[in-house]
C-alpha cells in the first residue's frame, strides 16, 4: 500500500502539477522504461535530469496534461494503474504542427520500486486513438 501512495503523489506532483524539482523525491537515481511502445526513451535508463527532458519533452506537445487514476493494484514493489489522460495539443509532436484539439484516452501502466522510489515502468496505451482525435489520420 505505501507504494501506491507515492506513486499516487508522484502522478500528482510530478504529472499533474509539473513540481520537477520533485523528481528526486520520487524517482531512484536510474530509472528504466522497460516498455513503452512509441515513447523515443524505451529501453533506456534515466537519471533525474534525463527523466525531466522526457517531462519536458511531453509537456512541449501537451502543457496542460492531465493523469487522472482510474484502478490501482499494489504486489510489492509493482504498482499497477489504469489512468484517464486529456490535454490540449499546444505544441509540435515531430514534425507535426500544434492542432489546438484536445485528446482524451486511456492507458494502463506498470511502475517498478527499489527502495520506496521508482525506479521504471512498462507501459500500454492507445496511441492511435491520439492521432485521430488530433486529425493526423
Amino acid at each position: 500500500m505505501k507504494n501506491e501512495m507515492i506513486l499516487r503523489e508522484f502522478i500528482q506532483k510530478v504529472w499533474n502539477e509539473k513540481d520537477f524539482n520533485s523528481v528526486a523525491d520520487f524517482v531512484d537515481d536510474f530509472y528504466t522504461i522497460h516498455l513503452d511502445s512509441g515513447d523515443p526513451w524505451e529501453g533506456k535508463t534515466l537519471n533525474h535530469e534525463e527523466f525531466k527532458i522526457r517531462l519536458h519533452f511531453s509537456f512541449d506537445s501537451f502543457p496542460d496534461m492531465h493523469f487522472a487514476i482510474q484502478t490501482a493494484i499494489a504486489d510489492g514493489n509493482y504498482v499497477a494503474i489504469t489512468w484517464l489522460l486529456t490535454g490540449t495539443n499546444l505544441g509540435k509532436i515531430g514534425a507535426f504542427p500544434a492542432t489546438g484539439k484536445s485528446i482524451k484516452t486511456f492507458g494502463t501502466t506498470i511502475y517498478y520500486f527499489s527502495n520506496g522510489k521508482l525506479c521504471g515502468h512498462s507501459q500500454v496505451f492507445d496511441r492511435s486513438t491520439v492521432i485521430k482525435q488530433l486529425g493526423f489520420s
